[in-house]
């Protein structure tokens, strides 16, 4: 085994390590930030720096953020819930007991896990979001943690199902893997869904000029992405893909699912994406110009004044699975 070592920092870092065989870490005392690579396990190697940490953990933790994150953000459809149920159905027993949703946001997804298992429980590390998730009128069977998704409070090999519903992008990949596996039981799953964010608009006979200014929409808040997540989170749920080392896996890409909904609310929902949250905070006059001026063309494009006409929006879906394989 080779341990390489990372410092963060100027002065000496002082580390406690207890190692057992079974690749567990078991005691870890920092008094610095210090990353820890074990060079023999694919799903040991933690890139992200204190900073992109630092990102994930604030992006979404601010009261206003997340109560229009419950507001405007969509659920999974259906039809992609039940591709997970039926990859879960095929590998483990038929009684579910227990799915943790990791990332659960306000618990727009969650709550659609509350027919098919005993216990759910949607964990985020934003106090902020774990508040709008707790008002939702959800199932008894239905809680909220608030916790890190690297720091998952469950027993060793007791969970049927692990999701993450459009947040696994910000995760400490190998941290989140590597903990996801522990608390999974033999033939339990995990199930990463997402969706790109060049999501498109139907109106009528005026889908491609309503595109042309989505897509300038998309253009403008691409300087306020997170370098940590790149041009596209698609290829940071492909490297998760290759990470994960069961036997039995699933690669899914471009299930398209379209949702009626006002134009305000298709604003609202991009206003919602972390890039625009950023600009937010940096200008708001600016992040607001860009909204209205948006707003403008679409209506125009549309030919009417009403921010609340319906469109259709359509949202492009990609997804993993995989089974923790039960000869482990």
């Amino acid at each position: 085994m080779t341990f390489s070592f990372h410092f963060y920092g100027l002065g000496p870092t002082q580390c406690t390590l207890t190692y057992t065989s079974n690749r567990r870490l078991v005691n870890l005392q920092l008094q610095k930030d210090i990353k820890i690579s074990l060079s023999s396990d694919p799903m040991m190697h933690s890139q992200n720096s204190p900073e992109d940490r630092n990102m994930a953990e604030r992006c979404f933790e601010g009261k206003a953020h997340a109560v229009a994150y419950k507001r405007y953000r969509v659920s999974p459809p259906q039809e992609l819930m039940d591709e997970v149920l039926h990859f879960l159905e095929k590998r483990s027993e038929r009684l579910f007991n227990l799915a943790v949703d990791v990332g659960c946001g306000s618990g727009q997804g969650t709550v659609l896990l509350a027919p098919h298992f005993t216990t759910v429980v949607g964990t985020d590390i934003s106090p902020a979001q774990i508040e709008q998730a707790k008002s939702h009128d959800h199932a008894s069977n239905v809680s909220y943690r608030q916790c890190p998704a690297e720091e998952l409070p469950f027993e060793s090999g007791t969970v049927d199902l692990v999701t993450s519903m459009t947040a696994a992008h910000w995760f400490d990949r190998p941290r989140f893997l590597r903990e996801a596996d522990r608390i999974l039981k033999l033939g339990g799953c995990i199930a990463l869904i997402s969706y790109t964010l060049n999501m498109e608009l139907e109106f009528r006979e005026n889908d491609a000029e309503l595109n042309r200014i989505c897509q300038e929409f998309y253009t403008a808040l691409l300087p306020f992405r997170s370098s940590y997540l790149g041009p596209s989170s698609l290829d940071r749920y492909k490297e998760m893909y290759e990470s994960i080392p069961y036997q039995n896996k699933e690669w899914h890409e471009c299930l398209r699912v379209r949702r009626k909904m006002p134009l305000t609310d298709y604003i609202g929902m991009v206003e919602t994406f972390s890039s625009y949250q950023a600009l937010l905070k940096k200008d708001p006059a600016q992040a607001q110009k860009l909204s209205e001026e948006i707003m403008d063309k679409l209506l125009n494009a549309m030919g009417t004044s009403s921010a609340d006409t319906e469109v259709t929006v359509v949202i492009k879906y990609f997804y993993l699975l995989a089974s923790k394989d039960k000869t482990d």
